[in-house]
């Protein structure tokens, strides 16, 4: 059985904890490795590495850091369907799917190629009388990410290229059940030219997690996944003095209005709530029908549900693989069967789906809800699963209110033709990521990624400018050089003459 051990100081090394996970192909339900996971002394010697190279990257020019980051972007593209294929063997996500995502990562590393200009400061001449002030950005040092099963290189990607190429060292404790990715993106980066030590990978648990958020040396946490988890890992990370950014759960809607080209909301929806099995924290898993909408939808998306052409990731003719595992199947399983008990109206049933050759894969079916309610559980539950449910709203404001009134407030996405209707929903809707007539509102690299309400915990989205000044401290400085006249001691508050 293949062992998956730890990357620290440019090279693979054991840990000195027995304990092991399991990983497996969710196509075929078959485990194809193990995975050892990391003691607390074992993250805590990484942070030491990790410390000690600090020393010398972070008084590299950032030029110098750029050349690096722009070395490891090529070399992305160049070992891009390995990457891939490492992805869709331990996540499941179809093949093309599993591209984008990697593409969506490599779109950050570009944007940290252009570091030099992203940390330049402000200078003001002549504040007072011959003294000058300016503003520089520095690096924190030694911080950390903590990433989900979903997106193996994208989440990850969203963080160490703009916090290396800021000068800090990185430590990436990856998902358990998916960690090859993030051991190959170390490799890389060791071939594109990073000293040892700058980038590190612990693969582990919960008391990986924990050593995380106590490690005195650990300056900034980041990380990505279910509210519950966030919200430990902000209140413990603020507990112990770091910088945090949190991304936690989501329950995103579509709102459907009467107006709009119905063909391109229904296919639109079909992708972003059945795309990657629904395993997105930007997955559309409600549209919200306005108005005399809701049946024509529902009978379309029940059609096309029905032939969503479900299999393994590796087959390009794939639309949806399984899920990640048979724990998590199960509990999607027990959500479709809450749904039926709370009195939602189950159109297309993707329970009990068995393939040719893997039976014993981690399948369901798209499933597809009509007449649900907002004080169900399938409304107000992240469920992270192939399940879309219909809510069935009079008006546009109805809709606006249902959605502001929902506790998570990730992404959201209006379809309509009325422009007065897009731009009132883009300025009043409660919601950090929005789309008009876009299904997944994803930010650009050069914008950043974040959600509101009990969808982000801390004051910081990802990427983008937030990256940047989340991995760096400001610093001003106020300057005045003696003329030879010595002038004499002030008591009270300085002002500029």
């Amino acid at each position: 059985m293949k062992l998956i051990e730890h990357f620290v100081n440019g090279k693979i090394i054991p840990g000195s904890s027995d304990k092991k996970g399991k990983v497996f192909n969710p196509a075929t339900g078959e485990q194809e490795s193990e995975v050892r996971l990391a003691s607390r002394s074992d993250l805590d010697s990484a942070v030491e590495v990790a410390k000690k190279a600090f020393e010398n990257w972070s008084l590299k020019p950032a030029l110098q850091r750029a050349r690096i980051i722009f070395k490891f972007k090529e070399l992305i593209e160049k070992n891009s369907d390995e990457l891939t294929k490492l992805i869709v063997s331990e996540h499941g996500k179809v093949y093309e799917d599993a591209r984008g995502s990697l593409t969506r990562g490599l779109e950050v590393v570009e944007f940290s190629c252009g570091i030099p200009h992203l940390l330049k400061g402000e200078f003001s001449e002549n504040v007072g009388t011959n003294v000058d002030s300016w503003s520089i950005r520095q690096p924190l040092g030694v911080v950390a990410g903590i990433t989900p099963f979903n997106f193996p290189a994208m989440v990850p990607m969203w963080m160490f290229p703009i916090a290396i190429a800021c000068g800090n060292t990185f430590i990436l404790k990856p998902s358990e059940k998916d960690p090859s990715c993030a051991i190959r993106l170390a490799e890389l980066l060791s071939e594109a030219g990073l000293p040892d030590g700058v980038f590190n990978v612990i693969n582990g648990d919960k008391e990986a997690v924990d050593a995380i958020l106590e490690n005195k040396d650990i300056i900034a946490v980041s990380f990505v996944g279910s509210t519950p988890i966030a919200k430990y890992i902000y209140e413990n990370s603020a507990k112990n003095e770091k910088r945090v950014q949190a991304l936690g759960g989501a329950k995103n809607h579509l709102v459907v209005m009467p107006d709009c080209d119905l063909d391109g909301a229904v296919n639109g929806l079909m992708g972003a709530a059945y795309g990657s099995a629904g395993e997105r924290c930007m997955a559309q898993s409600v549209a919200v029908a306005v108005g005399d909408i809701g049946d024509e939808l529902v009978s379309r998306l029940s059609k096309k549900a029905e032939a969503l052409k479900v299999g393994p990731g590796i087959d390009k003719s794939s639309e949806m693989g399984p899920l990640v595992t048979k724990e998590h199947l199960e509990k999607v399983i027990s959500y479709v069967d809450l749904g039926v008990e709370e009195g939602a109206k189950l159109v297309v049933d993707g329970r009990g789906l068995k393939l040719q050759g893997y039976e014993n894969g981690f399948y369901i079916g798209g499933c597809l809800f009509d007449h649900v309610n907002k004080d169900m559980r399938i409304y107000k539950e992240e469920i992270f699963g192939p399940v879309l449910s219909v809510v069935r709203v009079k008006t546009f404001e109805e809709a606006a209110k249902l959605i502001n009134d929902h506790e998570y407030g990730n992404g959201v996405s209006i379809y309509t033709r009325d422009g007065d209707a897009g731009r009132t929903f883009a300025s009043k809707i409660q919601v950090g990521m929005v789309g008009i007539n876009v299904p997944i509102p994803v930010p650009m690299a050069f914008h950043s990624f974040g959600g509101w309400k009990r969808s982000l915990f801390g004051d910081s989205g990802m990427h983008g400018m937030e990256g940047i000044k989340f991995y760096t401290k400001l610093k001003t400085v106020t300057s005045r050089w003696p003329s030879g006249v010595r002038s004499n001691a002030e008591f009270v508050m300085p002002t500029m003459k």
